[in-house]
């Protein structure tokens, strides 16, 4: 871009070719293609460009090989979140993320979801190497998986921040709680959830896992028909003493 000084002479504002920024408005594809690929192009002018949803897959890939805007953390993040990225591009960006940008990519609305999925797959291979300030983020403020993840960590307050969850969804829940690492604290934080305990499935998940009291089993054993339960505690990891009592209260028609 050119820039006239007062006395009419012009000096440049920038090393950028005066004819990029108006492909990045252009509909042409050889220019979109040609602006992807120049080596002058610059930070602001690459975010310019990735703004634009309708961007082909050709000019994403040629900005992904254009090795003078991906060294830059921004354009970084952009190109891998755009909606139209295929994941041979997006993919190998977002293994490249720290904590924070990968929980950013999976909870950006536009992308991908199999993205998405990557992302947290990512943050959950690492979460034994990030800090205790990371895992209380991300099991404030992660994705449902992220934070069913966070369920298992060995450090409470990670566990009952990650319950709080506001995205946080049964289903992980219940993955959690019958994950064969779920230890005594993730199945008594959850049996005494003041929402998760009141879930059926839950419940029903609850009464295979190897911790919940007797007390809790009687409980969450009340109503469910005798077959069901049978079938239920058959595959159950409960101590056998606490099998038995349970059927023996619902053939019973115990109160308890």
């Amino acid at each position: 871009m050119i820039r006239e000084q007062q006395n009419g002479e012009t000096s440049p504002a920038s090393a950028t070719p005066p004819s990029l920024e108006a492909f990045i408005y252009n509909i042409t594809p050889e220019e979109l293609l040609r602006a992807a690929a120049n080596p002058a192009l610059t930070e602001d002018l690459a975010l310019s460009l990735l703004q634009r949803a309708d961007l082909p897959v050709e000019v994403l890939e040629r900005l992904a090989k254009n090795g003078s805007v991906l060294k830059l953390r921004k354009v970084k993040f952009a190109l891998a979140s755009h909606p139209h990225a295929p994941r041979s591009v997006s993919v190998p960006l977002i293994r490249q993320f720290y904590t924070f940008d990968l929980m950013k990519v999976s909870l950006t609305p536009s992308v991908p979801a199999d993205v998405k999925v990557a992302a947290d797959d990512v943050l959950i291979s690492r979460l034994k190497t990030v800090t205790l300030g990371e895992r209380l983020a991300l099991a404030r403020r992660g994705s449902s998986r992220i934070a069913g993840a966070m369920l298992l960590d060995g450090d409470a307050r990670v566990m009952q921040i990650a319950l709080e969850n506001a995205r946080l969804t049964e289903t992980f829940v219940i993955q959690a709680v019958l994950r064969p690492e779920a230890k005594t604290a993730v199945v008594h934080a959850v049996a005494h959830h003041p929402k998760w305990s009141f879930r059926r499935e839950v419940r029903l998940a609850l009464l295979r896992s190897e911790y919940l009291s007797l007390a809790r089993a009687l409980e969450f054993s009340r109503g469910v028909p005798a077959p069901v339960l049978r079938d239920l505690l058959h595959s159950s990891r409960l101590p056998a003493r606490i099998k038995e009592q349970v059927l023996r209260e619902n053939q019973a028609g115990s109160p308890f």
